[in-house]
């Protein structure tokens, strides 16, 4: 058996969301439950982790930074993924987008001093993973998250839902 753990990120300068998943590939073929990428595939899936880094509005911009930089060297010791999927950039409006900018390169930053590979996409691309449909709402993503990874309750806060849904992305586009 083969062993892959991958690490979703949806960043964020106040909240950065993660979820780690871990697949497995196994001797025999198992249909996913997963629409977007309909098909048999010999693996199953689970959860590791998920959770948030926070940062609060009443620091400085480098404080925050900081404290995203720490704590995401931190995860990535703990964690120790073999592959980082990362949420791409939507931009709609300027000013958080360049917040958003800006935790976001604090994140590329960390997986480049850890060298580890990454991918990226777009909210579309997981959304159609997931749901089958590039317009699904937040709720049928998270439900699709849960479903897949079995939980009996949805991954709360959004921001950790939203990583595990990119993490899942990464799982099916690999392949």
């Amino acid at each position: 058996m083969k062993k892959k753990l991958i690490l979703g990120l949806d960043p964020g300068l106040a909240i950065l969301g993660f979820g780690a998943i871990i697949s497995t590939s196994q001797g025999t073929a198992i249909t996913c439950n997963h629409s977007g990428y309909p098909g048999v595939y010999n693996f199953s899936v689970s959860m590791v982790d998920f959770g948030i880094i926070s940062t609060s509005a009443n620091q400085e911009m480098g404080k925050r930074l900081c404290t995203l930089y720490d704590d995401l060297h931190t995860l990535m010791k703990e964690i120790k993924p073999d592959l980082v999927a990362v949420e791409k950039l939507f931009f709609y409006r300027m000013s958080n987008t360049i917040l958003v900018a800006q935790a976001r390169g604090i994140v590329m930053l960390s997986l480049a001093q850890h060298n580890l590979p990454y991918i990226e996409f777009t909210p579309a691309q997981i959304k159609h993973a997931l749901t089958g449909y590039g317009n699904a709402k937040k709720y049928e993503v998270q439900e699709a998250v849960a479903r897949e990874l079995n939980l009996e309750e949805l991954p709360k806060p959004d921001d950790a839902s939203d990583a595990l849904a990119v993490a899942l992305t990464a799982l099916y586009h690999n392949q």
